[in-house]
């Protein structure tokens, strides 16, 4: 087993980082950073960019590895548990593996690596709430055009593709009224909400396309006449048109099902990221490949539905997949991780670093 990284992993996740409260988690890794020889700069928006220069090697491209800092709640006072090869939470938070674990498994990799290109890092804050970080990202920052997210959770699948993705928030207003006394003086917004919410195709439409209300808020009391309704919708593609007209329909059926029952409404709209999809045979895709070879896995290119920082970076015309760190159950307080999958995490990563110095 190797001590130092799992030390490390489990000192990090005792850092407290939920979305938002990240700066402390990125201080530390700052200090970390510089500690193993790289400069390390804290953009406007709190992300961390580190550079590390070449080893054994001259003249190569630089690599770009991207992890997030920022974990889901319950994240407050984490308290990591080894036991039997496994490392868990005492179990009323989540671990925080997604994605400190990547993080541990790179710092490790930088660490004994005997050869490597030029490295970049960026370390991103909110990333769980919405891609924020990478977003406001000093680009200015990154020369790399090619890398690797840290951030997929198992280790034989190699992320190649995510959806376009768009939010779509809803306020839905009616007019209160005393629901025994005077009910006919109300316009019920619960009501028009959900004469909308049924009209939607919601669930897997296909193979490549979801849609979902997650989050509905209305009403005070029960004998009133609710005078307002929120709900929280999205959908999502791996092709982006059909993202796009997805989500005009439903604003379309929104529109039309509060106003024609009488109430008005809001819609705010985000495209929170664009429809990326890299080729198979992408020089990240085939490096990775053969890095996860060494190491006994078949890892097969995938596209998810799910999005990630890779996304966004592939938007901004840096080529990268997502590789797995060995994190399970990620979000939940049950989430966990195999020291063994750690260190084949790492080991894959060191073997990157090899290849892509060469």
């Amino acid at each position: 087993m190797n001590e130092r990284m799992i030390n490390q992993f489990m000192e990090m996740v005792r850092i407290d980082s939920e979305s938002g409260n990240e700066e402390n988690f990125i201080k530390y890794l700052k200090a970390e950073f510089e500690k193993l020889g790289g400069t390390a700069t804290i953009d406007n928006y709190g992300n961390l960019v580190a550079k590390f220069p070449e080893k054994g090697c001259s003249g190569k491209d630089p690599v770009l590895f991207s992890c997030h800092a920022d974990t889901v709640q319950p994240g407050k006072g984490i308290e990591p548990v080894l036991a039997d090869g496994v490392i868990r939470s005492k179990g009323d938070t989540i671990l925080g593996a997604d994605d400190k674990a990547g993080i541990a498994e790179l710092l490790e990799a930088l660490r004994v690596a005997e050869v490597r290109p030029p490295v970049e890092v960026a370390i991103t804050k909110e990333e769980e709430v919405g891609l924020l970080g990478v977003k406001a990202l000093d680009t200015s920052l990154i020369t790399a055009k090619k890398g690797y997210l840290l951030d997929n959770d198992v280790l034989d699948t190699i992320i190649i593709g995510g959806p376009s993705y768009y939010a779509i928030d809803v306020t839905v207003t009616g007019r209160g009224a005393h629901a025994g006394m005077e009910p006919e003086k109300g316009i019920n917004a619960i009501q028009a909400a959900s004469f909308a919410i049924a009209k939607l195709k919601l669930g897997r439409l296909d193979e490549e396309t979801t849609a979902n209300v997650g989050v509905i808020n209305g009403g005070l009391i029960r004998n009133g006449v609710p005078d307002k309704v929120t709900f929280l919708a999205e959908c999502r593609s791996l092709t982006h048109s059909k993202a796009e007209k997805l989500c005009s329909e439903m604003e379309t059926i929104i529109r039309e099902e509060t106003t024609k029952n009488g109430c008005k409404v809001e819609i705010a709209i985000d495209n929170k990221c664009k429809a990326v999809q890299i080729s198979p045979d992408a020089d990240v895709v085939v490096v990775s490949q053969k890095a996860f070879k060494t190491v006994g896995i078949d890892a097969k290119p995938v596209f998810i539905t799910g999005f990630t920082d890779a996304s966004i970076h592939n938007n901004n015309g840096v080529q990268m997949a997502g590789i797995g760190i060995g994190a399970k159950l990620e979000h939940s307080t049950d989430e966990h991780i195999y020291v063994e999958d750690m260190e084949t995490a790492k080991n894959v990563i060191v073997e990157i670093l090899r290849l892509s110095a060469e």
